[in-house]
C-alpha cells in the first residue's frame, strides 16, 4: 500500500474528482482492500464482504453520474445491527444472527445513490453501551490510541471512518452510540432528529428513542449522507416528515445564541486536559460565532439523563430481545444480560411514572431553548482506557454518556464534531445540540468549528477541508460555466472539462424561460439551450463547474456552430456563462423541454 494511501483521508469530494479524474470504481475498491488488510483489525468488521461482490456492484453503477447518482461509488459500511439483504445481521450475537430478505430502508436509499457497501461492522451486543468492548467478536482498536475504548455502541463504524477504510459509515445512536465513538475517533457523528431517518430493518435498542446515525470524517459528507436518507416512510410507524432537517447547511444566522456549559455544569471527572481542550474549543467558537458564549445551567438536562438506565427506559431495551433473554439468556454478554436484567425490577405503573417524570423534567429544560438556540457540550468528559473497563464494567460507560444520553429523551438533535486535542495528543471533541429539525443549522456550525480546528481527519494526517462555501464557489483566477449536454457529469465530452482541470461545484435548473431542442447531426449529439418567454419556458436541468481564464478560453474556442457562449440565467438567482444556440440551428431540431433536460432525453433513449 502506498503513503498516499495510507494518509489521505476519502472523501466523496475527493473520490468524485478522481473518478472525473479518470479513475475507476475498481481501484478505489482495491486500495479500500489493501486499506483494510494494512490496518489489520479483525474487531472492525463482523462481515466483510468479498471483494469481487463489491468489484461487481461497482461495475454495475454504469458511466460516472455524481448528479441523479450523488454517491456514486463511495464505499461505506452498516452497523451490523441494521438489515442487508443476503447478509447475516448478528446485533453482536452470535446466536440471535438471522439473514434477511430485505435491506433496510436506509441503507437502500444509500445503494439507490450509488454508494458501495463494503461491510457489516462490529457493535456493543445489541447496541447496549457506550464503550465498544461488549462484544463476544473481537473488540476493535481506538483508531487514535489503543489503549483506550473505542467507544460504543457503534465502534467497529466509528473506527472504520477514521482508519479512512471507508468514507461513511451507518451506526445508531439512542444514548450516545452516534456521538461518543466519533469522538473518541476523532470523526464527525451525526444523530438526526428522531424519525427523520426511518429505522424499518434496524434491531430496536429503545424503539421509542433509537435513530440510524452517520459516521464521516467531515460534515460536509455526513450531512450528505443524511440528505439522502432523510425521506418520510410510510412503512414505519416511528417515522415523522422533517420538512427543513435535511436542508443544505447555509450562512449562519445573524445573532446565533450558543450556549455553553455553566461551571457547575462542567464535569471532567477531574481531568484537566480535556478541560483544557474544551477551553480552546470555547476559543474556536468565538472566532466563528460573533456574539459571545452563553453559560447554561445543564442540571435539567443530566436529570433527564438520569433516567435513561437508572429509571423504567431499560425495561424497553428488555422488550427488544425479549425472545432471546427469556429463552436463552446464556447467549448474551455478561454485562449486556447483567444491565438488561435490572428491567425484571420495574412494573408497568414505573414505566408511566417514569413518563411524568419525564414530562416534568421536559418543561424545565424546555426553558434552556428560551435563552439559546444551540448548546456546544464536550462530546464526553474524558477518554477511558481498556484496562479501566476491565476493573469496571459498568461506571466508564455511564461516565461517557454524561453529555449524551438526554437528547433523544428530549427529542434533541446532536452533531459530534471534532475539536482540538489534549495536550497528550488524543482528540476531545465537542457536540452541537439543538430542538428536532434544526439539523441543518448544526451542520452549518459545525463545519466551521471543524475547520476553526485545523485538526486530521480521524486517524489519518489530512486536515479537514474548508466550510462548503469555499468548495462550491470559484477562486480569483475561474470563472463559472453552465453545461446542459455532452459535457455533463459522465456524459461524453465532460472530459474536455476535466482535462482542463475544472470541477463541478452545483447541479441547478434554469429559470422557467428556457427551451432545449435535440440538434441535428452527431454523434456525440447535442443539445441546443433557448431563452423564451417565461410563459412559455420551462426549468431545464445544468451542472455548473468551475474553470480556469485560461482553460475557458481554449475551451470556447472548440465549441462549434451552432453553439456559443452566453449569459444563462439560473433557478438559484445566479447568471453564470453557459451554452446558448443560435437560431439557425435550430432548423431540424426536436424540443425536448419536456424531458426536463438532456440526461432524461437520452435515458429516454436507450430504454
Amino acid at each position: 500500500m502506498s503513503t498516499a494511501e495510507l494518509t489521505t483521508f476519502p472523501t466523496i469530494a475527493t473520490l468524485h474528482a478522481a473518478y472525473a479524474a479518470g479513475t475507476s470504481p475498481a481501484e478505489i475498491i482495491a486500495a479500500t482492500y489493501r486499506r483494510i488488510e494494512a490496518v489489520a483489525d479483525p474487531g472492525i468488521f463482523i462481515t466483510l464482504r468479498p471483494k469481487h461482490d463489491v468489484l461487481a456492484d461497482a461495475a454495475a453503477l454504469g458511466s460516472f453520474d455524481p448528479v441523479t447518482k450523488p454517491l456514486w461509488g463511495v464505499p461505506f459500511a452498516v452497523k451490523d445491527n441494521i438489515d442487508v439483504a443476503g447478509l447475516p445481521t448478528t446485533a453482536g450475537c452470535p446466536g440471535f444472527a438471522s439473514t434477511p430478505n430485505e435491506t433496510a430502508f436506509a441503507v437502500q436509499r444509500l445503494l439507490d445513490a450509488g454508494a458501495i457497501l463494503i461491510g457489516k461492522t462490529n457493535l456493543d451486543q445489541f447496541a447496549t453501551g457506550l464503550v465498544g468492548v461488549r462484544t463476544p467478536y473481537p473488540v476493535p482498536r481506538n483508531a487514535i490510541d489503543p489503549r483506550y475504548v473505542p467507544g460504543g455502541s457503534s465502534s467497529g463504524s466509528a473506527v472504520a471512518v477514521s482508519h479512512g477504510l471507508v468514507t461513511f459509515a451507518l451506526g445508531t445512536d439512542t444514548a450516545g452510540s452516534g456521538r461518543v465513538p466519533a469522538a473518541l475517533n476523532n470523526i464527525v457523528g451525526l444523530k438526526p432528529s428522531l424519525g427523520s431517518v426511518s429505522s424499518r430493518g434496524m434491531v430496536p435498542a429503545c424503539r421509542t428513542l433509537d435513530t440510524i446515525s452517520v459516521f464521516a470524517g467531515t460534515v460536509d459528507d455526513a450531512h450528505a449522507i443524511y440528505r439522502v436518507m432523510a425521506t418520510f416512510d410510510r412503512t414505519d410507524p416511528w417515522s415523522r416528515p422533517h420538512p427543513s432537517a435535511a436542508a443544505k447547511p447555509a450562512g449562519l444566522p445573524p445573532g446565533l445564541r450558543v450556549g455553553v456549559p455553566d461551571t457547575a455544569s462542567r464535569k471532567f471527572a477531574g481531568e484537566l486536559q480535556s478541560e483544557r481542550a474544551f477551553d480552546l474549543a470555547v476559543t474556536d467558537l468565538a472566532t466563528v460565532v460573533s456574539a459571545p458564549a452563553r453559560a447554561v445551567d445543564l442540571s435539567p438536562l443530566f436529570d433527564v439523563a438520569s433516567l435513561l438506565y437508572s429509571g423504567p427506559w431499560v425495561a424497553e431495551r428488555y422488550q427488544a430481545i425479549r425472545d432471546v433473554i427469556e429463552t436463552a439468556p446464556d447467549l448474551l454478554h455478561p454485562v449486556t444480560r447483567k444491565i438488561l436484567g435490572s428491567a425484571r425490577a420495574f412494573s408497568a405503573a414505573d414505566a408511566f411514572a417514569g413518563l411524568y417524570q419525564l414530562a416534568e423534567l421536559r418543561r424545565a429544560a424546555d426553558a434552556i431553548w428560551s435563552s439559546v438556540d444551540v448548546l456546544m457540550v464536550p462530546t464526553y468528559p474524558r477518554p477511558r482506557t481498556v484496562a479501566d473497563l476491565e476493573v469496571d464494567p459498568i461506571g466508564p460507560n455511564s461516565e461517557l454518556g454524561t453529555y449524551t444520553n438526554f437528547v433523544n429523551l428530549l427529542d434533541l438533535c446532536a452533531l459530534a464534531v471534532p475539536s482540538r486535542f489534549r495536550a497528550d495528543g488524543f482528540p476531545s471533541g465537542v457536540t452541537l445540540i439543538a430542538p428536532s429539525g434544526r439539523d441543518h443549522l448544526l451542520a452549518a456550525l459545525g463545519q466551521r468549528l471543524h475547520a476553526a480546528s485545523d485538526a486530521p481527519m480521524g486517524a489519518s494526517s489530512t486536515k479537514v477541508p474548508p466550510p462548503t462555501e469555499a468548495s462550491t464557489s470559484v477562486a480569483a483566477n475561474e470563472i463559472e460555466l453552465v453545461v446542459v449536454g455532452a459535457h455533463l457529469s459522465g456524459m461524453p465530452l465532460n472530459h474536455e472539462l476535466t482535462s482542463r482541470g475544472a470541477r463541478f461545484l452545483r447541479a441547478v435548473s434554469t429559470a422557467p424561460d428556457y427551451k432545449l431542442f435535440a440538434l441535428q447531426g452527431g454523434p456525440p449529439f447535442r443539445p441546443g439551450l433557448l431563452r423564451v418567454a417565461a410563459s412559455e419556458g420551462v426549468p431545464i436541468a445544468t451542472e455548473v463547474w468551475a474553470i480556469s481564464a485560461e482553460g475557458f478560453g481554449s475551451f470556447v474556442a472548440g465549441i462549434p456552430a451552432p453553439l456559443g457562449i452566453g449569459t444563462t440565467r439560473l433557478a438559484d438567482g445566479t447568471t453564470p456563462k453557459g451554452f446558448i444556440v443560435e437560431a439557425e440551428g435550430l432548423k431540424g431540431a426536436t424540443d425536448i423541454s419536456a424531458f426536463g433536460g438532456w440526461r432524461a432525453y437520452i435515458k429516454s433513449l436507450v430504454g
